[in-house]
């Protein structure tokens, strides 16, 4: 079985934000650029075939060299294949569960847009989406989950407008929205 096709067939794509699709799972997804699915594919694939094939080899070289309570290089071998394979469960998890898409280019704050705000007072700039877009994010600029409080008081407005939220410590927080841009 062709591990490749098993993961990018059974992903789960939105094309648009807004779009609803009842076969969604309770797993939460995560927002994603068509660029950072891409590369991130590019990496389980890496991981799966180049990568496993050289750690395996090394953990077997260390193996030869003899008693293995006391082979550093055996013990550091199989904590990178243990690292990998970690990943590999990640990269997996986050593909399958995958959000793609664009956000509409109508001023509004979406997953997929870069947003000048003043918050409490001071102004910053952060790009909405999951922790893998911030490749493809300018410098600088952080990137927020269209799920945490700042990010869902945010959804939908637009520059201009003043939103009020409650910080994870319950005081309200006031952030004005000055631009919104997409990535």
């Amino acid at each position: 079985r062709d591990d490749r096709l098993a993961v990018h067939t059974s992903l789960y794509v939105r094309h648009r934000p807004e779009e609803k699709d009842m076969s969604e799972s309770s797993t939460s997804s995560t927002w994603l650029t068509q660029e950072a699915f891409d590369r991130l594919t590019a990496e389980l694939a890496r991981r799966k075939e180049a990568d496993r094939k050289e750690i395996a080899a090394r953990v077997e070289a260390a193996r030869q060299e003899g008693d293995l309570r006391e082979n550093a290089g055996y013990h550091a071998a199989r904590e990178e294949a243990g690292l990998n394979e970690a990943r590999i469960a990640q990269l997996t998890e986050l593909l399958e569960h995958a959000q793609i898409g664009e956000a509409a280019d109508d001023g509004s704050v979406s997953a997929g847009t870069i947003v000048t705000a003043r918050v409490a007072g001071k102004e910053q700039a952060f790009a909405l989406g999951g922790q893998e877009i911030t490749a493809d994010v300018p410098e600088g600029v952080k990137v927020f989950s269209p799920d945490a409080p700042l990010g869902r008081a945010l959804m939908g407005h637009k520059a201009g407008e003043t939103v009020t939220y409650a910080a994870p410590n319950g005081r309200q927080i006031e952030a004005e929205i000055l631009d919104v841009t997409t990535l």
